[in-house]
């Protein structure tokens, strides 16, 4: 088969078309927890309550506050204007017109508009109803994307105060943040060696028989697992990422269907391997921060995050490689079509 005729089937031309569609899809999100190297803990809560709860959600992305239902909570912004309240009952409500509101949407800060003012009458709107609701709060935690100059890590580079106010009392919570140490990479490397082997069995299987995909299952069942977690560990407020779980998923599919498909074509077979392949590729490049980053954002074991992304990077190289060297050999492509049944 010539490298023409082969762009000519409809598979291969899919193909590329989903590439194209979900390497520009997963540029558009919203702002979720990201890798990070600090984690921000809650230092003190001043005068003590039991009527609220704080958790920091993706080491130091968002801050998440709980709320006993009979409680009415006020949490201030970075003017001292009413930025969220949390009712009696458990409904949560924002302040449109707080420019907290929008300086919250990028974890970095972002511009508000015009009509948001400090001293503007609020507008308030119900974004949750469970008296837990999360969001970025540049109080809690490093607000440049390089590193502290003249810091190290270990050192504490974030203490704060966010004021919040109790049924009519004022609280003040501290929060600090610090410095992770870099993470090990030995479950890195365990990783491309669990891929290396991987594409290992993949290339023997292809020499033989084109449903060399069915080897890819494990590793695609092992980067689904920590992208199920990881969008399941985050609160839909904060925006987890559904490709997290999704490319993976798809991976799985289709290298499990791949032997049926070898029945009939042996191209399908070769075009199901590339597509899963694909998908760990896609899935390690968009997940690539969590590689050096001291924390991710998920409940996962740290160590489990690491071998899964490199164990799919690698399988994603070499299964790629396989699949187009495959479909662009003549005569790979004769013997399997004499094979097919």
């Amino acid at each position: 088969m010539t490298p023409l005729r082969a762009l000519r089937r409809p598979g291969v031309i899919g193909i590329i078309i989903g590439l194209v569609l979900l390497a520009s899809g997963g540029t558009v999100h919203a702002d979720p927890a990201g890798p990070t190297d600090y984690r921000t803990e809650i230092l003190s809560i001043d005068p003590p309550t039991s009527a609220v709860s704080f958790e920091v959600i993706g080491g130091d992305s968002f801050l998440q506050l709980s709320v006993d239902p009979e409680a009415e909570v006020l949490v201030l912004g970075y003017f001292a204007e009413p930025y969220l309240r949390f009712l009696p009952g458990g409904e949560v409500q924002e302040n449109r017109n707080s420019p907290t509101t929008y300086q919250n949407a990028d974890r970095y800060g972002s511009e508000a508009p015009e009509f948001a003012q400090p001293d503007a009458e609020p507008d308030w709107v119900t974004v949750a109803d469970d008296g837990t609701y999360a969001w970025h709060d540049h109080r809690a935690h490093w607000m440049q994307p390089i590193r502290p100059a003249g810091r190290a890590p270990g050192d504490r580079i974030v203490e704060q105060v966010i004021p919040i106010v109790v049924d009519g009392t004022d609280v003040d919570v501290t929060v600090i943040s610090t410095w992770q140490p870099e993470p090990s990479m030995i479950p890195a490397a365990l990783g491309v060696a669990i891929g290396a082997i991987t594409v290992g069995a993949a290339f023997w299987i292809a020499r033989r028989n084109p449903a060399w995909a069915v080897a890819l299952v494990p590793v695609s069942v092992l980067a689904t697992v920590a992208g199920v977690w990881q969008y399941t560990s985050l609160p839909p407020e904060t925006g987890p990422r559904i490709i997290w779980a999704l490319l993976p998923s798809i991976a799985v599919v289709v290298s499990s269907v791949a032997g049926v498909l070898a029945r009939r074509s042996p191209f399908a077979a070769v075009a199901a391997g590339l597509v899963a392949a694909s998908q760990l590729l896609v899935w390690s490049f968009v997940k690539r921060d969590g590689l050096t980053a001291a924390i991710v954002p998920t409940d996962a074991p740290q160590w489990f995050e690491r071998l899964s992304l490199t164990a799919a990077f690698v399988v994603g190289v070499g299964a790629t490689v396989i699949a187009l060297v495959q479909l662009f050999s003549g005569d790979l492509g004769t013997k399997w079509s004499n094979t097919a049944t």
